[in-house]
């Protein structure tokens, strides 16, 4: 910097420097103009990062001005509030308008506090009682609301009142969805459904509003049907402490539009729960949900009947025997059978057959077990052979206990479920109670396949891990809750708490009791490890020759297992016979 006759001169000199420290430069911008008949250069500058600039220019006489710019402030603040400001207002109000049209359609969001419940006009659903099957008491108890939604006028005049609310309770895919469409289905009648969980809403308030405008849209149907799957979600106990105001409000505009209902508005509300423990009990008193219609687990009876109708629907060819499909599928819901017929079907395509056979239908409930066959692992001869003898165990203690039930198969193959091969039993009849001889057998049988590990490798492996997990349950539950145990008798020291999802069991005794169940449960056991122990010794000969056979086949029927299992013992000659030759 320069000063030359009281003006300011800035020299520009550039160096060059690496790219990496090249620091930023000063722009100058400049004018002339005329001041007192004398030609003077003024120069504008931005400013610079120099707290020492203004002392020297002070000491050089330079005079200089600051330039404070009012109008770019104004003009600079309004950049950098005002703008940002509208462009936020700009945004929220194009989502809120987007939001109201796409809720009016039933698109994000619900529409704000539109229920946009599914509806099926009267005629247009399909499914009737004949669809539902294995459920005999269900549809006897819901016949009733079939009729008065066709004749009304036949209840009014005798001065009955129809339940305005019936709850399908049951475990996890027995078809109570199924059971209110078949219901619908009979009537005739529109069939609004929405599911429970689509009532909570982010904004407290809007799933009471869902709930006021799906009880005007069924006002504007009746007669209709009205079902509210997974119930719970937004009838679950108000407990007074706090908790989800949104679903709380949403729970209470449910109670006060069901008991608003006038007794014969034409409206009928179906509700499908498999936790009615959790229910409010406001919700379930009489006027709101007066009927409770258990959708149980199906019996070898309705096991057929359902498998039977959906059968029906895939081509077949031979002999097929759905009797024995349903004997061999204890347990089992009706979504559990569709799938077993589906996967018959589709291991027919797999195997190049245009039709079912039976072979099919045995293996898909293999497939729903176990999984499918994982025909990529390889196992070693010797832990083939290990496998073969912990099957034959399972097999063979059962087969020489009075009470247990009968060998269906036995198999090596591994499956996707993990397991390595299983043994399937199978009763003859639906059982419906288990004597404590009969459960002590079934943990004498669990132990059995260890027992042979033992027996006959004079080792233990990880493969009886499910096998001690079942038997424990079993044995604790004959202590703590059927009062099967000589030392408490019939007390009860555990309940279960969700019968329909996982049969989970709380404890209720003291340390002290815990400990004394705990031992009790140990030596119960033992004792039953102890006599498939005393099984498989007393008939070695024949577990040795039935893991052959399951080593060589791989699968064998239990009709093949006992053919073995009751063949004479071939015996060595004798000595002197011997001799004799």
């Amino acid at each position: 910097m320069e000063l030359k006759s009281g003006i300011l001169y800035y020299t520009l000199k550039e160096t060059a420097q690496p790219a990496e420290t090249e620091a930023p430069r000063l722009n100058f911008s400049f004018r002339s103009m005329t001041a007192a008949g004398k030609k003077a250069t003024v120069y504008t500058v931005t400013a610079m990062n120099d707290p020492d600039l203004v002392t020297r220019l002070h000491e050089a006489g330079v005079t200089f001005s600051e330039n404070a710019g009012t109008g770019n402030m104004v003009l600079l603040i309004l950049l950098q509030y005002l703008i940002p400001i509208l462009f936020y207002v700009a945004i929220f109000s194009f989502f809120f308008r987007r939001m109201g049209k796409l809720g009016a359609g039933g698109g994000l969001m619900g529409g704000l506090g539109k229920s946009n419940a599914r509806t099926i006009d009267g005629g247009e659903v399909k499914t009737t009682f004949a669809d539902v099957a294995g459920q005999d008491e269900a549809k006897e108890s819901l016949q009733e609301i079939v009729s008065y939604l066709h004749n009304p006028q036949e209840y009014t005049e005798i001065g009955a009142r129809m339940p305005r609310g019936a709850l399908l309770i049951g475990p996890p895919g027995t078809g109570k969805t199924l059971m209110a469409r078949a219901v619908a289905g009979e009537a005739g009648v529109p069939f609004l459904s929405i599911s429970g969980p689509e009532f909570v809403e982010l904004f407290v308030g809007m799933g009471a509003s869902k709930v006021r405008d799906l009880f005007k849209e069924a006002r504007e149907k009746a007669p209709c049907i009205v079902f509210i799957d997974e119930i719970d979600a937004v009838g679950k106990k108000r407990d007074g402490i706090g908790g989800n105001d949104e679903r709380e409000q949403t729970l209470n505009q449910l109670l006060s539009e069901m008991d608003g209902f006038e007794g014969n508005s034409g409206v009928v509300i179906l509700a499908a729960t498999n936790r009615p423990e959790s229910l409010d009990k406001a919700l379930l008193r009489p006027g709101r949900f007066d009927r409770r219609v258990p959708v149980e687990l199906p019996d070898q009876g309705g096991r057929e009947a359902i498998l039977r109708i959906h059968c029906n629907r895939i081509k077949t060819e031979g002999p097929i025997d759905l009797s024995a499909i349903a004997r061999i599928t204890p347990g089992a819901s009706g979504a559990d059978l569709a799938n077993v017929i589906n996967e018959a079907a589709l291991c027919a395509v797999r195997s190049g057959r245009h039709a079912v056979t039976q072979k099919d239908l045995e293996d898909s409930v293999d497939v729903a077990l176990a999984g499918k066959q994982r025909k990529s692992m390889v196992i070693s001869p010797h832990e083939k052979e290990i496998i073969a003898y912990h099957e034959v165990g399972h097999a063979l203690v059962a087969a020489r206990q009075k009470g247990a039930s009968p060998v269906h198969k036995i198999t090596i193959i591994p499956r996707t479920s993990g397991a390595l091969g299983f043994t399937m039993q199978a009763d003859e009849d639906e059982r419906f109670l288990m004597d404590k001889q009969e459960a002590f057998a079934k943990i004498v049988t669990l132990t059995g396949g260890r027992a042979a590990e033992e027996l006959c490798f004079d080792s233990v492996t990880t493969g009886a891990s499910n096998d001690i997990e079942q038997a424990t349950s079993i044995a604790r539950a004959m202590i703590t809750r059927y009062g099967m145990s000589e030392s408490f008798g019939m007390t009860a020291f555990e309940q279960v708490v969700n019968p329909y999802l996982g049969n989970d069991t709380a404890m209720n005794c003291s340390q002290e009791t815990a400990a004394r169940i705990d031992r009790e449960v140990i030596a119960l056991i033992d004792k039953a490890y102890d006599q498939a122990k005393t099984i498989l010794k007393d008939n070695r000969s024949k577990l040795d020759e039935i893991a052959r056979v399951l080593i060589a086949r791989e699968t064998i029927t239990g009709q093949e297992f006992m053919d073995i299992l009751n063949a004479p013992v071939a015996l060595p000659p004798k000595q002197e016979e011997t001799e004799q030759e």
